[in-house]
């Protein structure tokens, strides 16, 4: 049966998929992460030039983490626990325009672009991105993911520092996956804290990317919306 790759998730093809009219933030039920934690750690990568693409991307007016409500609530809640032991979460990407996505397919057909290559994807072929990484609809699009990762503060909760996952974002490698077998084991083990502190409140890891997480019970499963983020 023909499917749909969301980035993290199939979705069958009797599984109708519907691109949302909603223009605003609020009309889609989006809400700014910050609203709930005004500090929480955040780079948005697709903002900025630091991503794979090497520009911003389109949709994305503004470094802002943006979630279906529910869904970032489930994430403050995590927050929340880990700072009770000097951990906390740092955000790369939260929702995601169609638009943006859009965009990524561009790149992906640009062969003549191998500007993030050494970075990004050093042991594939750019041709084989479309597909096995990059799919022209993503369940970002929904409002219901996260990619992240954990930091470990010192006893004040201050001068937070990454935990070394043994890959950087977007990494396109087998490496990259939950239980990669060429990571170290201390690696590993941050990425098992990740997964666990994630799931005690719903959330369900992409295994081919350690720092993909969609929220199990999402408001709208088969919507996305184009909403650009604001």
């Amino acid at each position: 049966m023909a499917c749909l790759l969301f980035a993290g998730t199939r979705v069958h093809a009797d599984q109708q998929v519907t691109l949302s009219p909603a223009q605003t933030p609020a009309a889609a039920d989006l809400v700014d992460i910050r609203t709930l934690i005004p500090d929480i750690a955040e780079d948005i990568k697709y903002a900025g030039h630091g991503n794979f693409v090497g520009a911003p991307v389109d949709g994305y007016l503004a470094p802002k983490c943006l979630l279906k409500r529910p869904v970032a609530e489930a994430l403050a809640r995590v927050e929340h626990e880990l700072r009770a032991t000097h951990q906390r979460l740092k955000l790369w990407d939260c929702y995601r325009p169609a638009r943006a996505v859009a965009h990524f397919v561009r790149w992906a057909h640009d062969l003549s672009d191998q500007r993030t290559k050494a970075e990004h994807y050093p042991r594939l072929d750019k041709r084989v991105l479309l597909g096995d990484y990059i799919a022209p609809v993503s369940g970002h699009s929904r409002g219901g993911t996260a990619d992240l990762t954990m930091e470990q503060c010192d006893a004040r909760g201050e001068h937070c520092k990454e935990l070394d996952m043994g890959t950087h974002f977007d990494f396109f490698d087998v490496r990259a996956h939950t239980d990669a077998p060429d990571v170290t084991p201390q690696q590993h083990a941050n990425r098992l804290r990740l997964r666990a502190a994630m799931e005690r409140e719903g959330f369900k890891n992409y295994p081919l990317e350690w720092w993909h997480y969609t929220w199990a019970d999402e408001p709208t499963p088969h919507t996305i919306y184009d909403v650009p983020v604001k």
